[in-house]
């Protein structure tokens, strides 16, 4: 049960989970612009109304849960200007209409934000058996939904292989592994990646995302998943931030449903370091 009293903590406890729902909401539409609107509206509706925040759950699950009613209720979103990136988000929004109902969300949340499948259920209002088949589902018609080439930017040699297993046991082609940013640049001017996994803190103490912007600049919109032990680098709030964002340590399920959902959205934002 959510113990969290008076105001003061009330905040503080929203606070410490907001980098998430951000992070959640970015996944969960292909853009930062649009899951920030999401979890933008959800804060404002607790606090309109403070019952939908509910105190027997804990913290996260229930900030999550209050987005999920405005989610549920707002519907499909859909893209807001006629800019590329809106475009991009507009193709990916059509695409994921193809996908079982709730499944995404049921996986995003099991393996990306590490709830339980009860916890999925109570979240999403549903069954904890449904829950878990949805997440199934989502990860059996994303895998099906595409394939291509990936490179991993990670100068640990076991992180890199262990990657390198599990990317390609999906049936993607790995490109090759650097370990640093000129490294990147390079094995990226030979043979240009549909999907880039990477480190931030590299070999030479590069940076993962300068070697990242270096090789968007060159091809344009590749999509991108960051595995990193330093999360609070990319979950700042400043503009834009990664859609796809893994702690390390990371586990295999983890690295899987990120990989599909890149693949899916196939689009993702150049950072700014």
């Amino acid at each position: 049960m959510n113990t969290t009293t008076g105001a003061g903590g009330f905040s503080e406890s929203i606070a410490g989970e907001l980098p998430y729902l951000r992070r959640y909401a970015r996944a969960l539409t292909g853009s930062q612009e649009t899951g920030d609107r999401y979890a933008a509206a959800t804060l404002e509706a607790i606090l309109q109304d403070r019952s939908i925040f509910s105190e027997e759950l804990s913290p996260k699950t229930a900030l999550f849960h209050a987005f999920h009613m405005i989610w549920s209720t707002a519907g499909a979103p859909t893209a807001t200007s006629e800019s590329e990136s809106a475009g991009l988000e507009q193709k990916a929004l059509d695409h994921m209409a193809g996908l079982t109902s709730n499944s995404r969300e049921a996986l995003l949340l099991n393996t990306i934000e590490g709830f339980t499948f009860a916890e999925v259920a109570q979240i999403m209002e549903i069954e904890e058996g449904e829950a878990e088949n949805l997440v199934h589902i989502a990860i059996s018609e994303m895998e099906r939904s595409m394939t291509g080439k990936v490179m991993i930017i990670e100068d640990e040699a076991i992180i890199a292989m262990d990657i390198h297993s599990i990317v390609d046991e999906m049936g993607h082609t790995i490109t090759g592994i650097a370990r640093t940013r000129a490294a990147a640049v390079e094995l990226g001017a030979k043979d240009r990646p549909d999907l880039i996994l990477a480190d931030i803190q590299l070999a030479d103490n590069s940076s993962g995302i300068d070697a990242v912007n270096d090789l968007l600049q060159q091809f344009g919109d590749i999509p991108v998943i960051f595995i990193t032990a330093f999360p609070e680098r990319l979950l700042t709030g400043d503009r834009p931030e990664p859609a796809f964002l893994i702690s390390k340590p990371y586990s295999e399920e983890q690295v899987r449903s990120a990989v599909s959902q890149a693949m899916f959205f196939a689009s993702t934002e150049t950072l700014v370091a």
